[in-house]
């Protein structure tokens, strides 16, 4: 029997019972990503870059994980004050469809709204990871930083309708959903958790099994430690949601002032500069 985290060849049994898993955890590099996976395997077959590739995932880890905390709150605060999530995009996704098949036409464009200013946001977000700014990771929480706190003056403002904190909300998380999309070879995602659920008892699932981990980036990387992250992952997001709940109903609206000075002290120390800039 293999440990788990082994390499092993072609001719084991069971080399291809965990490919699906990892088939579906491709996506864009991490703005904030060390080297690559396969520096770091070849790192390891030197035996100098282990330590390295640890400690930076772990780095990985903990900004995820921080992250998916104020993806958490800013969505709860979403849900709890307008009924809306404007993190998890399947939610307005079914109610959107619902209200469709129920022919509640004028429930429709509040619900679809969040859907497009989410995937403008990604889309902003990705153009500016890929700019040529020293520090992309610094500019994109910055950016997202300063759309929360927009939304925050547009609530104060009787003058403008829901809709319109909704729209900047909306675009904020899509916007951060692009700072972190893995941590060391696993992929992540801090705007909804679904995803990390199926994959972390997928991962719960091998170790039982002893199923080797195809490429890992050394000894510690093994199935239990990425469930681990990830159940991590899910706790930060499930906290961020509880903060926020018992903050609305006492501060109102200044309840995304914790989030924003997060994200700005997450920007004032984020130092990596562009690989290519």
């Amino acid at each position: 029997m293999h440990r788990e985290g082994s390499q092993t060849g072609s001719s084991h049994p069971r080399e291809g019972d965990g490919r699906h898993l990892y088939a579906s955890m491709s996506g864009p590099p991490d703005l904030g990503a060390g080297p690559s996976a396969a520096k770091i395997v070849r790192g390891v077959a030197r035996g100098g870059s282990a330590p390295q590739a640890q400690v930076t995932a772990r780095q990985q880890g903990k900004r995820a994980a921080l992250l998916a905390l104020i993806a958490g709150y800013v969505d709860a605060y979403a849900f709890v004050k307008y009924r809306l999530y404007v993190s998890f995009m399947s939610g307005n996704t079914t109610q959107t469809a619902s209200q469709v098949g129920q022919a509640k036409f004028a429930d429709v464009g509040h619900s679809l709204l969040p859907i497009p200013c989410f995937v403008i946001g990604v889309f902003v977000g990705t153009v500016l990871a890929h700019s040529n700014f020293r520090h992309p990771l610094r500019v994109v929480l910055g950016v997202v930083a300063a759309v929360l706190t927009l939304g925050i003056a547009a609530s104060f403002l009787p003058s403008l309708p829901d809709w319109v904190t909704v729209l900047l909300l909306s675009v904020a998380m899509g916007t951060m959903s692009t700072t972190i999309t893995r941590v060391g070879d696993q992929a992540v995602s801090v705007s909804y958790v679904t995803g990390s659920l199926t994959n972390m008892m997928q991962h719960v699932a091998l170790a039982v099994r002893n199923v080797p981990l195809p490429r890992p980036q050394g000894s510690w990387d093994t199935h239990r430690w990425r469930a681990r992250l990830l159940a991590t992952i899910w706790t930060a997001f499930f906290t961020g949601a509880l903060l926020a709940g018992a903050a609305l109903p006492r501060v109102g609206a200044w309840t995304l002032l914790l989030p924003i000075c997060v994200l700005f002290a997450l920007a004032s120390v984020s130092r990596r500069p562009n690989p290519s800039g």
